[in-house]
């Protein structure tokens, strides 16, 4: 069994070692976004929508896997939003000419009860969601491809990009505040559909690029 040590000088390192050597580099390399953003597997629990609600054990999602649900993620510079470079990149590159401001709380929302009950009831939207938290937290919750629920913490600085046609909800964790800015293509539609709006041309589509193409990516995957 080849036990490998740290190389010393004048040593020359084997393949094997080199190897080990950058597995360990790559592996120790985090990701910045998980310092705004975590994803995790929900319990099934009634309590208080605000509550983590982690699986026991805990089941994390990484960004990733996120992403191969079309939820698409960035770690920006929220102190310094106005003048951005890097969201001014992402908004041309996407064509995001609308913003606004949100602010979520019991203070600042009005009607905040009644939004905050609509905001949880399972939707989806015919465009994307964006989403940028500049202060504050919230959860959005997303469904995977077997209909689990994924709980997506985004803190300040973290910004999510929920693809047109995916179920999710939102609501605010236990600091009950977010702010966040909102991006839209053109003039902004709001419009939510509550499930089962699965008729829909966007939920079609999503089925079709995200859903669809997984079960046959691992159909090739088990004939080959």
């Amino acid at each position: 069994m080849h036990v490998h040590q740290a190389p010393c000088d004048g040593i020359p390192q084997t393949p094997i070692d080199i190897t080990i050597n950058l597995v360990i580099m790559v592996s120790s390399v985090k990701d910045p976004r998980e310092e705004v953003l975590q994803a995790w597997y929900m319990d099934d629990s009634d309590e208080d929508q605000r509550l983590p609600h982690h699986k026991e054990p805990k089941e994390f999602v990484s960004l990733d896997q996120l992403a191969e649900l079309g939820v698409l993620s960035w770690k920006l510079d929220a102190d310094n939003y106005e003048t951005d470079p890097e969201l001014k990149k992402i908004r041309e590159e996407r064509g995001y000419s609308y913003q606004d401001v949100c602010e979520v709380c019991p203070e600042k929302l009005p009607n905040y009860e009644e939004k905050i009950k609509n905001f949880f009831e399972e939707h989806l939207h015919t465009d994307e969601e964006i989403r940028y938290c500049v202060a504050g937290s919230g959860y959005f919750d997303v469904r995977d491809r077997n209909d689990g629920w994924i709980r997506v913490w985004v803190k300040k600085g973290g910004m999510i990009i929920l693809p047109a046609g995916i179920y999710h909800r939102f609501t605010l964790d236990e600091s009950n505040y977010i702010k966040a800015l909102r991006f839209f293509v053109g003039e902004p539609i709001w419009t939510p559909y509550n499930r089962p709006h699965d008729h829909l041309p966007a939920r079609q589509q999503y089925v079709k690029d995200f859903v669809e193409k997984d079960v046959v990516n691992h159909a090739v995957d088990a004939a080959a």
